[in-house]
Order: structure tokens, then C-alpha cells, then sequence
């Protein structure tokens, strides 16, 4: 049986037991070269990371959305497929290098297999799918990875309303025959369809440098 874990307290035991944890020596070097050396507890750096996190993926969802919809609104549903298809990516991407930062969008839905979770993520996407089933609240989490250098911030993403049907509800009722058509011709490995609304659609992950957010305290 797989292991599975409630992310809000799973998210509260990290904190705890690393609340009097400092980052390492040469992290603390690197940002404090001309300035006055500060402690920084693992808790300040946990808590700065959920916020800068909260504060990418809201952005990564805007800048999805509107590119989508904008394509919508001149083009058609199908176009807009054939946007995700081409533009997804490479914008997620460019808004990673602007921030310094590695995004992904990840599901065991995925419409592209470049979405499927790696280790880390795959545990902690069980985890908000246990949550979903079990009707307990899914919460934004930050997780320090192997290595200690890097954390991994990742929020639950839910399908939010009927638009989002177009191209992820059910084939002859909310997807089209021609949308339906350029899926299956761009996603042939396309598992992201069936859905209602407020289902969960996947989660944010979004791995971030531990030097980075200790320099933003």
C-alpha cells in the first residue's frame, strides 16, 4: 500500500522539527557578502517561500489564462488547443528564468506526458488526492528537498468553471467533435478529459532556491 500523506500536517511536522534549524554557512556567505551576517531560522524561510510561491503560481496562472482566453475569444476552442500546444510550455518556461525558479504544472491527468509527476512530486500529488477524496481541505505546501538547497512549493490547481469544460469536461456533451478532433491529433497520450468543475486538475510545483528566498529576508 502506498504511503499516504495529509499535507497540512505533514506541512506543520516539517516546521516543527526544523524550527531551530539555521541555513547552511555558505548560503548565508554568499548573501550576506556586503552586508551584516543574519540568522535565519528554517521556519522564516519556509514561511518567505510559501509567499513567494503563492505569488509565481498566481502568476504563472495569469499568464496562462489570459493568453488562453485571448486566443479563445479571436480564434475558437481548437485554436486555443493549438496554442497550449505550442505556447504552454516555453511560456512557463520564460517566466521560470524571470524568476529564477523551475515551474511546472503536473497531474496524473496530463494532456502532455512532459506534465507526469518526478519522486518528489508524485508523493506529494497522492497526498492532495487523498485530501480531494476525503473531503479534507487542500492547502498550499513547501517541502525542502534532498540536498537542502532547493524547496519545492506546490498547490493544488482545480478545474474553475465551465470554460475550462471546452477542452477538459466530456467528449459529446462539453467537448466538441472538432475539439475533440485536434486533441486527439496534438495530445495523442491525452488523459485530461472527464472532468467537472472544481475537480482537481493537478498541482503547481514550482522548486525554488533556498539562497534566493533567504536573500528576499
Amino acid at each position: 500500500m502506498k504511503r499516504l500523506l495529509i499535507l497540512g500536517v505533514f506541512a506543520s511536522g516539517i516546521m516543527a522539527c526544523n524550527s531551530e534549524k539555521h541555513v547552511d554557512k555558505e548560503v548565508l556567505e554568499e548573501v550576506n557578502q556586503s552586508m551584516e551576517i543574519k540568522k535565519v531560522s528554517e521556519v522564516d524561510i519556509l514561511n518567505k517561500a510559501m509567499e513567494w510561491g503563492d505569488e509565481i503560481s498566481g502568476a504563472a496562472q495569469e499568464e496562462l489564462m489570459t493568453k488562453l482566453l485571448s486566443t479563445i475569444e479571436e480564434k475558437g476552442v481548437s485554436e486555443a488547443i493549438a496554442f497550449c500546444n505550442v505556447e504552454a510550455l516555453p511560456g512557463l518556461k520564460k517566466l521560470s528564468d524571470d524568476y529564477g525558479v523551475k515551474i511546472r504544472r503536473v497531474s496524473h491527468d496530463y494532456r502532455n506526458p512532459e506534465d507526469q509527476p518526478g519522486e518528489m512530486e508524485e508523493m506529494l500529488l497522492q497526498a492532495y488526492e487523498y485530501n480531494e477524496e476525503n473531503d479534507i481541505a487542500n492547502t498550499t505546501n513547501v517541502q525542502e528537498l534532498p540536498g537542502g538547497e532547493v524547496l519545492l512549493y506546490t498547490k493544488a490547481i482545480k478545474i474553475p468553471g465551465k470554460l475550462c469544460l471546452n477542452c477538459h469536461g466530456a467528449p459529446g456533451k462539453d467537448i466538441t467533435e472538432e475539439t475533440l478532433a485536434k486533441l486527439n491529433e496534438l495530445y495523442p497520450e491525452d488523459k485530461a478529459k472527464g472532468h467537472e468543475v472544481g475537480d482537481l486538475r493537478g498541482m503547481w510545483s514550482i522548486a525554488i532556491p533556498k539562497k534566493e528566498v533567504v536573500k528576499k529576508l
